[in-house]
């Protein structure tokens, strides 16, 4: 049996659906295709997070998995996230009554506030006034959605854009006009106080617009995110895991703590980065090495969710190839999350 035949056996009808459209190319008139709409509200997952939707459209902090900092506006873009993910879009009232809460939320700048500050239009007098995070959490679950051109959303992604650094890559934050220190877990390459966590989040709210997915804001952030060339396996497929709700959604700045080959492959094929790029052609043989029998990728920690990593990188695989539009200006630098520091003597 090859993966197609134990991928079409899962008992969840979002990933079969996922599958018949996205790996074998069945279009929407096609029989199978029509009863497995009909089916995936069913879906556990589906109905899990539905039943668990307040009556103004948000989700609590209790509602998902794991804790959220930022209370309601993190829990309900995590969910949209997932249902986004499931391929739901905002023609389901679940879904646009969730993306109504979050718009509701924001601000006038476009932003939505840093966890803690709720009702105040104006940052406190002390600790952070500005995290990247504090956007770009709830822009991807808008933007999972389908709903990245809404003109709300592109005013998320102007005041996103806006607190870029000069050298590509998003901060840790600011308190008042001192950056924030980087962590060396969120380190990246090339970059003094490039945040590895913001800049992930920043450019996974890119990938997910069909215009600015191509724009050199996402392709100068994936090619900061390529310069880190770590192999962690017991990470390939935490973002996966965690989209469907088998992970917990925890942290703020340690949201993108783990370094998730898989996600960085899917971003690939989203901005643009072809195999001509000796990184990605290496994330590519190192994929191919770590494939399981039967053509699957097993998730380490939870194996129940291997059919859903091997749908996500199998999608990947599947768009990424060779052309002319993707120039990397990194040169390959080793890297080390925690340098060794030089002896005084």
């Amino acid at each position: 049996m090859t993966w197609a035949g134990l991928l079409l056996a899962d008992a969840s009808p979002c990933l079969r659906l996922l599958v018949l459209k996205e790996l074998l190319g069945r279009k929407d008139s096609d029989s199978e295709i029509r009863e497995l709409e009909n089916l995936r509200e069913k879906d556990s997952i589906v109905t899990h997070l539905l039943a668990l939707q307040s009556g103004d459209g948000s989700w609590k902090r209790i509602a998902t998995a794991g804790s959220s900092p930022g209370g309601k506006i993190h829990a309900t873009s995590q969910a949209l996230t997932t249902l986004g993910y499931l391929g739901f879009d905002a023609q389901h009232p679940a879904v646009k009554h969730g993306v109504e809460y979050l718009f509701s939320k924001q601000r006038h700048d476009g932003s939505w506030p840093l966890p803690g500050m709720w009702e105040r239009e104006t940052p406190a007098s002390k600790g952070y006034t500005m995290i990247p995070m504090q956007t770009a959490l709830p822009l991807r679950g808008v933007a999972a959605c389908g709903q990245a051109v809404d003109s709300r959303a592109e005013r998320a992604y102007d005041w996103l854009v806006f607190q870029r650094l000069e050298d590509g890559s998003w901060p840790t934050g600011l308190a008042g006009d001192v950056l924030g220190r980087v962590a060396g877990y969120r380190r990246l390459p090339n970059t003094q106080w490039g945040c590895r966590t913001n800049t992930t989040a920043a450019l996974v709210c890119l990938a997910l617009h069909p215009e600015k997915r191509s724009g050199v804001e996402a392709q100068r952030a994936l090619d900061l995110l390529l310069g880190r060339e770590t192999r962690e396996r017991q990470a390939l497929g935490f973002e996966v895991a965690r989209n469907i709700g088998a992970e917990p959604a925890r942290g703020f700045l340690t949201y993108h703590a783990r370094f998730d080959v898989a996600l960085v492959l899917d971003l690939c094929w989203r901005v643009g980065a072809d195999i001509n790029d000796p990184r990605v052609a290496d994330i590519l043989s190192y994929v191919k090495q770590v494939q399981g029998p039967y053509g699957l990728w097993e998730y380490l920690p939870r194996p129940e969710v291997t059919r859903w990593l091997t749908f996500d990188i199998l999608r990947s695989l599947s768009h990424i190839d060779e052309s002319d539009r993707w120039v990397t200006l990194e040169p390959r630098t080793h890297f080390r999350a925690y340098p060794k520091k030089k002896k005084r003597y």
